[in-house]
């Protein structure tokens, strides 16, 4: 598969990029908000134009010579953009006018060699177009007006510009890559798990609980086979999330989780099993998702007797015994402990998360189970199950014709799950069973 042009946009913090990345991919992919600093990682979005496919990459707002840890984090995640992009996107304030943060930015993309597309943003109408002569002065070429947030003015010239020398995509490959969405409570570990699977820093670590904020995408292949790590925002209880960017970053981990193939459940091995996991567990589940429990800062576990993976596996079969049905594996993400088996597992439960059986042995499974364990008769009534379909995959999901759908209890489906488990596996992914009567004619 052929490599995509990638286009960075770079520039201080609140002069509009993560607006502009949402108005080209034409989605709100980005948080966007009013305080300075809200993207901090690097964010990448396919982008097709006239035919013409690129990636973009949505990056933190820098500020050369800030000390502050973020800050200092969020330009060298600009600077890698950089060196990753094959052209970039200088993005200014038009409102505002030249800052002097602005000539250092300048002075930075000059010396990176690549060639520099100098916007200037917040340009709502064409009688401010005049206020562009100013940013001559950062000697970046012709400086191009825009408006991110109505898309008028000249970003539709920008972004041909940008892709004169792209070739057009006339026939994309649409290969089809695992998904899986790293997810979990706050600092349980989650970027550091992608970091280690990446080799590299592309999502930024911090000891400072809530520091990723979207939900970053990024492609990886293990064994030869395509895989995209989501590295999502801490979800915490409502009642201590604040309204704003955090809030939205909660809603955009869990829509990943709605997005994913897999999702892995980071769980802090120092901190044990709480309430948050089984709410984020439950997230999982109703979406139908498939599901892997990692329990990350393994090393960090003095006790390393043989039995300690026993002991806390017990701890997890009684805390959280509805997740029965999916793999456990014991991590870290400093030593890089068993990470691998994140990919590795991820393939076995996408198996079963796609797997069909075949009407008649599935047939045969149900009305084994049922002979075997007929229900309770309900009211001198008795449940008749007169035949089992699978009607989907992502969960495997199968529907019961009966002839009353009131007699079969929750119970009782729990009961036929367990039997399809035990016949066809199913392991790390729901199950979802529905009745439907028959007609009467």
């Amino acid at each position: 598969m052929k490599r995509k042009p990638v286009v960075a946009i770079v520039g201080r913090p609140n002069v509009g990029k993560s607006t502009f990345v949402n108005r080209l991919a034409g989605a709100r992919n980005s948080i966007v908000d009013d305080l300075p600093g809200v993207t901090r990682d690097r964010i990448y979005f396919d982008v097709e134009w006239q035919n013409k496919v690129f990636t973009c990459i949505d990056t933190g707002g820098i500020i050369p010579g800030d000390e502050d840890e973020i800050m200092l984090s969020v330009f060298d995640q600009a600077k890698i953009a950089c060196e990753e992009a094959d052209k970039i996107i200088f993005l200014t304030d038009g409102k505002e006018g030249v800052n002097p943060i602005d000539y250092d930015i300048a002075n930075i993309l000059r010396r990176s060699g690549k060639p520099v597309f100098l916007a200037v943003n917040k340009l709502d109408n064409p009688a401010s177009q005049y206020m562009t002569n100013d940013f001559y002065a950062l000697a970046l070429g012709e400086p191009l007006g825009i408006s991110a947030l109505h898309g008028s003015g000249g970003v539709g010239d920008l972004l041909d510009l940008i892709t004169e020398d792209f070739e057009t995509d006339e026939n994309p490959e649409d290969e089809k890559a695992i998904k899986i969405a790293i997810v979990g409570r706050p600092n349980a570990g989650k970027s550091s798990i992608v970091n280690a699977l990446l080799n590299e820093n592309r999502v930024i670590v911090s000891d400072i609980s809530g520091t990723t904020r979207d939900s970053i995408d990024s492609k990886i292949k293990y064994n030869e086979k395509d895989f995209v790590i989501v590295d999502t925002a801490g979800i915490r209880k409502k009642s201590k999330v604040d309204w704003g960017v955090e809030k939205f970053a909660v809603d955009r981990a869990i829509r990943s989780i709605r997005d994913c193939d897999i999702a892995v459940l980071v769980i802090d091995a120092t901190e044990g099993i709480s309430d948050q996991d089984k709410k984020i567990s439950s997230i999982i589940t109703e979406a139908g998702k498939g599901l892997i429990v990692a329990i990350n800062k393994w090393d960090l576990i003095e006790d390393k007797k043989s039995n300690t993976i026993n002991q806390f596996d017990k701890k997890l079969a009684n805390d959280i015994p509805f997740l029965d049905f999916a793999p456990k594996i014991y991590i870290s993400a400093v030593t890089k402990q068993r990470l691998n088996k994140i990919f590795e597992k991820s393939v076995e439960v996408y198996e079963q998360c796609t797997k069909r059986v075949s009407t008649g042995l599935l047939n045969k499974i149900i009305n084994e189970a049922y002979t075997l364990n007929p229900p309770q008769s309900v009211k001198n009534k008795r449940l008749k199950i007169l035949y089992t379909t699978q009607i989907n995959v992502q969960p495997p999901t199968f529907i019961i014709f009966a002839n009353d759908a009131e007699l079969l209890k929750d119970h009782y489906k729990r009961y036929l799950e367990n039997k399809l488990r035990e016949a066809f596996g199913f392991f790390g992914t729901p199950v979802r069973i529905s009745v439907r009567e028959r007609k009467k004619s």
